[in-house]
């Protein structure tokens, strides 16, 4: 993904997330496209959803949120998203790459994905499910 950089800031996020010094409630959906993005400009696919994993439990884990808060289904299926959309078109900051890609922002887009049932279920929860309702476009290769 030699086409996108992530800016000073966006590097300060990252970091200032992984010391969990961005409070919970600060660290909305725009806020987990921004990491996905930095993860996905500093390690490429499938890295970045390693790194995504494990920022997320070890965030929930400084703010005392039970494990089971995270979701595996959700947490891959937006790395695959950002992804995917970043093989459209070059970006030099997460900034430029939102503007660009406005479909991202809206929250229940996995919705046009996935039927709410397998989204939220135990299962989706713990582990990868694919989508029922329309396939998130895999990242490009090389």
């Amino acid at each position: 993904m030699d086409t996108h950089a992530a800016s000073d800031e966006d590097r300060s996020f990252r970091a200032a997330f992984e010391a969990c010094a961005v409070q919970p409630a600060a660290f909305n959906h725009e806020a987990h496209l921004r990491l996905a993005y930095v993860y996905l400009v500093e390690y490429g696919s499938p890295k970045a959803h390693e790194r995504m994993r494990q920022s997320l439990l070890a965030f929930l884990a400084h703010y005392g949120v039970p494990p089971e808060k995270y979701h595996e289904t959700l947490t891959k299926a937006w790395v695959l998203a950002v992804s995917h959309f970043m093989d459209r078109a070059a970006s030099s900051s997460f900034a430029e790459f939102a503007a660009n890609s406005q479909p991202l922002l809206n929250s229940k887009a996995m919705l046009t994905h996935y039927t709410a049932e397998r989204l939220f279920s135990q299962e989706a929860r713990a582990a990868y499910v694919e989508p029922d309702l329309a396939a998130i476009p895999k990242p490009r290769q090389g």
